[in-house]
C-alpha cells in the first residue's frame, strides 16, 4: 500500500475491522489504570481533566488524594474552590481545578447522560463530553484527544492540520464512523483504546508500528515515514517575560508569602514576587514591590534564577533571601506569614522552584 503525497480522503480500511482490531488489542493490553477499576460519572470526569497535557504518573497520587477527600462529585461542590486549588497545587493549568469545582457545583446531584447536556456544563468540552458519556454511561459518543488525532491521523494519511477546522471536522468524523462501526465493543472500550494506542503504541517519536494491530491499513506505515504525522500545527510563540521573588522566614520559621488574586495562579500561595522589564534591575524593583505592600526590606544573597514556562510565557526569576525587614509587620492581606516549610499544598509549582532555589 502506498501512500499520495498530499493525501485528505481516508484509505480503504474497513471501519468494522478496525474496530474490532482495537478492541482486541485494548483487551490484553489496557492499563490497569484506579478510574478504569471504577469509572463511575465522577471518577471519569476527574481522571479526565486531569490528564489533560499531563502524564498518567503524574496524575495518579493526585487522583487518589481527590477521591479520598472528596469521594463524591457532591462532596467536591461542598469544597472552597482554595481548598481544590490547594489540593490540585503542582498539577499545572489550573484552570482545570476551577472548570472542575465550577462543573461539580453546577451538577452536584449528578452529572447528565448524554455527550449533548455534558457540553454544556462549565468546563467542559466535546473532548470531556464524548469521554464521560462513552465510558460512565455507554453512550456511542465520539471523542477526538491528542492521542486519537495522532492515531487517526497517522491511520488514513491526512496531510490536514488536525487543529484547523477542515482537520478537526475530518478527524471527529473518522472517530464517529468508527463508533458506528463497532459492533458489540462498548463504546467506552473502543475510546479508550483509542487513546490508549495513541499513548503506548502509536507514540509521536519512534512510534511502535511493530506492535500495532492497525499496521496493515495504516498509511503512515506505509510510507516508511509514519513521524510525518499528523501535520505541524502552528505554535504561538513563547514570550520571554523577567522577575523578581524574595523569600523572608520570620523567626518562627515561617515564611511571609500572599495569595495570589488572579490570572493563571490565582488562589495558590507564593512568596512576593513582582514581574520586571527587559532592563530592569531585579533588587530595585523587589524592595519596590516589597513597598508596595508596605514593607521595608533589605535584600540578602541572591539565589540561582529560576526558570518556568507557562502556556505561552517564558518566566526568568531573579530569587533574593530577604535579610531584613524593618519594623514587625503584622500578617494581613495582601500577605500573610505561611509555613510553606512543612507544607506545599497550595503552592504552584513556580513558588516551589522559588523556595527550592
Amino acid at each position: 500500500m502506498t501512500c499520495g503525497k498530499n493525501r485528505t480522503d481516508p484509505i480503504e480500511a474497513d471501519p468494522a475491522a478496525i474496530a474490532d482490531a482495537l478492541g482486541t488489542w485494548y483487551a490484553a493490553n489496557a492499563r490497569a489504570l484506579p478510574w478504569r477499576a471504577d469509572p463511575t460519572p465522577y471518577r471519569v470526569l476527574l481522571s479526565e481533566l486531569m490528564l489533560q497535557q499531563t502524564r498518567v504518573e503524574t496524575v495518579l497520587p493526585y487522583f487518589a488524594r481527590f477521591v479520598r477527600r472528596w469521594p463524591t462529585l457532591a462532596d467536591l461542590a461542598a469544597a472552597d474552590e482554595v481548598e481544590v486549588l490547594e489540593e490540585w497545587a503542582g498539577l499545572g493549568y489550573y484552570s482545570r481545578a476551577r472548570n472542575l469545582h465550577r462543573c461539580a457545583r453546577a451538577a452536584a446531584r449528578g452529572l447528565p447522560p448524554t455527550a449533548a447536556e455534558l457540553a454544556l456544563l462549565p468546563g467542559i468540552g466535546p473532548y470531556t463530553a464524548g469521554a464521560i458519556a462513552s465510558i460512565a454511561f455507554g453512550e456511542a459518543a465520539a471523542l477526538v484527544d491528542g492521542n486519537v488525532e495522532r492515531l487517526l491521523s497517522r491511520l488514513d494519511g491526512r496531510d490536514l492540520d488536525p487543529r484547523s477546522k477542515e482537520g478537526k471536522r475530518a478527524l471527529w468524523a473518522r472517530a464517529g464512523e468508527l463508533q458506528r462501526s463497532r459492533g458489540a465493543l462498548r463504546p467506552g472500550d473502543l475510546n479508550q483504546a483509542l487513546m490508549e494506542m495513541g499513548a503506548t503504541v502509536c507514540v509521536p517519536r519512534k512510534p511502535r508500528c511493530h506492535t500495532c494491530p492497525l499496521a496493515g491499513p495504516c498509511a503512515a506505515r506505509a510510507s516508511g515515514t509514519p513521524e510525518r504525522w499528523p501535520t505541524p500545527t502552528r505554535k504561538a510563540p513563547v514570550a520571554a517575560i523577567r522577575g523578581a521573588a524574595g523569600v523572608f522566614e520570620t523567626a518562627a520559621g515561617r515564611l511571609l508569602g500572599r495569595r495570589v488574586a488572579g490570572g493563571l495562579l490565582g488562589g495558590l500561595w507564593e512568596p512576593i514576587r513582582v514581574e520586571i522589564g527587559e532592563l530592569t534591575e531585579p533588587g530595585p524593583a523587589l524592595v519596590a514591590g516589597f513597598a508596595a505592600l508596605g514593607l521595608t526590606v533589605r535584600l540578602g544573597t541572591r539565589r540561582p534564577d529560576v526558570v518556568h514556562v507557562f502556556t505561552h510565557r517564558r518566566l526568568t526569576c531573579a530569587v533574593f533571601e530577604v535579610a531584613q525587614l524593618v519594623g514587625e509587620p503584622v500578617p494581613a492581606p495582601p500577605y500573610e506569614e505561611v509555613a510553606f516549610r512543612g507544607d506545599l499544598r497550595g503552592l504552584s509549582t513556580l513558588a516551589r522552584k522559588i523556595l527550592e532555589a
